[in-house]
């Protein structure tokens, strides 16, 4: 098992990548580029200079979050072939690099949605939160302008201005697709992909929705085990894989986390590790990452994670913004470091015990 932390790079982090290699057992990095908008090619020379400058501080780049899928691949499109032909493109440039793990998601317009991005908890802490019944009175057009007056400057993956500053020709280009047909856009995207992956040993998880139900009655095929197991059927391939976000899929208290582990396991490549707090229907705040601070049982989780034999790239996931910490909301130092030594503290516990 890697133990990694994501990291925005030298222009887009706060974080130094000195201060995350001070955390005790770190591995590496899960890395991405900030100026790639999706259907993008990542160039080689792009991805070496990051590799090299994670390599510099002595950690690994251990994977790639996120090679984000062009909108025309997902609504499928006549201009599906073309973004597909580069996002094979990228996968080759990252394999020649030595980078074999790419996190991905297939979710129209919103890759992920929260309501506040700085909640205030009872201790002063801040945590992301989502209100189903905020996003019930928004047309779909106001939720950029609200993750954007939350954002306090940083770029937020996802939440590109210049891809949603084209709002209403993506909301035209989903007219029309449905869930069956935005689930036939991924086998059709898989079948060209999967095989190149194999051919170069590059293994692809796909990230759940978040939160995982529908959103402004966009589709959504991430939601919950069946969905997964549907997927990981198209191509009988451990290069078609899931990245396991448990504060994803846990934010529905109807998706049972560990039956999830033990169903899917052997074709999760990634683990983001969280927990989330359930504060009423469709609410819920993400929480530090003990198990006692929220809604999830991340002892049980882990030892799941155990028992399936998951020997991969896990990291702590979002965390609170704590100790005064001025950073892209979610993604602080301090309680990403205590969530990972925390979760790591579960490993090895659970490892011994089992002999």
């Amino acid at each position: 098992m890697k133990w990694a932390f994501r990291w925005y790079g030298e222009k887009g982090d706060s974080i130094p990548l000195k201060h995350i290699g001070q955390i005790p057992g770190i591995n590496g990095i899960v890395g991405t580029l900030l100026n790639k908008l999706p259907g993008d090619v990542w160039e080689i020379d792009e991805i070496t200079e990051l590799k090299q400058s994670v390599e510099a501080k002595n950690l690994e780049l251990l994977g790639i979050e996120s090679v984000a899928i062009h909108d025309a691949i997902k609504a499928g499109t006549d201009e599906r072939d073309m973004y597909i032909d580069n996002y094979i493109k990228t996968v080759r440039n990252l394999a020649a690099c030595g980078i074999n793990l790419v996190c991905y998601s297939f979710k129209p317009i919103f890759g992920w949605a929260k309501t506040e991005l700085f909640y205030e908890n009872e201790d002063g802490s801040f945590s992301l939160l989502y209100d189903q019944a905020v996003v019930d009175n928004m047309d779909p057009s106001e939720m950029y302008k609200l993750i954007n007056s939350q954002s306090k400057g940083f770029k937020l993956p996802g939440w590109e201005e210049e891809r949603l500053i084209k709002f209403n020709s993506l909301i035209q280009l989903y007219e029309g697709v449905t869930e069956e047909k935005l689930f036939d856009n991924l086998v059709y995207f898989l079948e060209r992909v999967i095989p190149v992956c194999e051919e170069v040993d590059v293994k692809l998880g796909i990230h759940p929705d978040d939160p995982p139900w529908e959103l402004f009655d966009l589709p959504r095929i991430t939601k919950n085990l069946n969905d997964l197991e549907k997927i990981i059927n198209i191509i009988d391939s451990p290069c078609n894989g899931i990245t396991l976000c448990t504060g994803s899929l846990g934010a529905n208290p109807e998706n049972d986390m560990v039956e999830i582990i033990n169903k899917i396991g052997h074709r999760i490549n990634f683990v983001h590790l969280r927990n989330v707090k359930f504060l009423g229907e469709r609410k819920f705040k993400e929480s530090a990452h003990l198990s006692t601070e929220g809604s999830l049982d991340m002892h049980a989780m882990m030892k799941a994670l155990v028992d399936v034999g998951f020997d991969s790239v896990i990291r702590p996931d979002h965390g609170r913004t704590i100790w005064e910490e001025e950073v892209m909301p979610g993604y602080g130092l301090y309680d990403r470091a205590m969530g990972i030594t925390y979760l790591q503290g579960l490993h090895e516990s659970i490892v011994k015990m089992n002999g």
